[in-house]
């Protein structure tokens, strides 16, 4: 039974690193040698600097890949990888790879969920999914799901890569999937929610198993996964000024993917699990503003559930920059938010590991 000492403490554990920190700085002195890890999109972005730190550290890497001709280019200098297909948003995508890998006989010591999509035009998947809540959570839902006996195999680490986004949106629970208007940055925000709760439960889970979970937010950094923000939006958010120049509060792709490496690989995280981390700790939980973003009971900053109107920190479909904070919201690591999400994704994938 889950009590409340059975729980890690959401806040700072002093690890040592920081927002700079980078990769290679988490993994000094981690041997990897004889580990293997699955990265999604481990060959672009933040996955891309995962799957070369794990495998320069040891570890074999599998990186399972939507755009596999383009995986395998992106990861021809990288010893010790392999790419194989998988593509999130289709659930008989996600079972065919599990079946490979099972096939296999192997143990996976560490999974690293990065793939991901942010902000995109409405678009739909799957029985009419709404296409970030799909793609960034429940395809990794049933991902876990089926390789659970590879996970609990290996006593393995999972991480989720959230992101400061899940500020914008609690679980839309009368409305997951966005039938009633579509909002980009609500909806990132909730399928941000939905990775934070995910390793919330899992964790509870998996914990008797020797698997435990973790999630994240990386930082900002510009890569690919900001191809849907228009150059007006980025400028608005401080993300870039006019003449195109990236904002220095920005962190490096190597800075950016430390967190998720040190999640995945940090002795200090040792017996931890179910918490939301950021700059390579453990985060502090902070309560949303006054005009801020979602909280536990499911309502966004101007208190609706029913689904209209702007998200949080949205104005007339445009991100308020502002409103965004270190830490991590309640609504995110709120244990009965997490059971309740995970009994819905099991209901819409049909996929549960732990079903009796």
């Amino acid at each position: 039974m889950t009590t409340s000492e059975h729980l890690t403490a959401q806040r700072p554990i002093g690890s040592g690193f920081g927002t700079r920190s980078t990769t290679a700085d988490v993994l000094a002195g981690v041997d990897l040698t004889g580990r293997l890890a699955v990265v999604t999109g481990g060959y672009s972005g933040l996955g891309l600097e995962t799957t070369r730190a794990l495998a320069g550290a040891g570890a074999r890497v599998v990186v399972p890949s939507r755009r596999r001709a383009t995986a395998e280019a992106a990861l021809a200098d990288v010893a010790g990888v392999e790419v194989d297909a998988l593509d999130l948003a289709d659930l008989d995508s996600v079972r065919a790879f599990a079946d490979r890998f099972l096939a296999s006989g192997r143990a996976i010591d560490i999974l690293v969920n990065s793939a991901g999509v942010m902000a995109c035009p409405e678009t739909r998947v799957g029985p009419g999914w709404e296409a970030q809540f799909a793609t960034n959570h429940l395809g990794h839902y049933a991902l876990v799901n089926r390789l659970w006996p590879a996970l609990a195999d290996g006593g393995a680490r999972v991480v989720s890569v959230s992101s400061r986004g899940h500020q914008l949106s609690a679980i839309r629970w009368d409305d997951p999937h966005f039938k009633r208007g579509y909002d980009k940055w609500q909806a990132y925000g909730q399928a941000k929610t939905a990775n934070a709760l995910f390793a919330v439960h899992l964790d509870r889970l998996g914990r008797d198993a020797g698997v435990r979970a973790f999630s994240l937010h990386p930082g900002e950094i510009n890569t690919a996964l900001v191809r849907h923000v228009s150059e007006e939006e980025r400028i608005a958010a401080g993300w870039v000024d006019a003449e195109g120049t990236w904002s220095l509060e920005f962190k490096t792709p190597e800075q950016g993917a430390a967190t998720q490496v040190w999640a995945a690989t940090s002795p200090r995280l040792t017996g931890l699990g179910g918490v939301y981390c950021e700059d390579c700790d453990i985060a502090e939980p902070v309560e949303p503003r006054a005009n801020g973003a979602a909280g536990a009971d499911g309502t966004n900053g101007g208190g609706r559930t029913d689904g209209g109107g702007g998200a949080a920190g949205v104005a007339d479909g445009e991100l308020d920059h502002d409103v965004l904070t270190s830490g991590v919201h309640p609504h995110a690591i709120d244990p009965g938010e997490a059971a309740r999400l995970w009994a819905l994704s099991a209901e819409l994938t049909g996929v549960d590991a732990f079903a009796r």
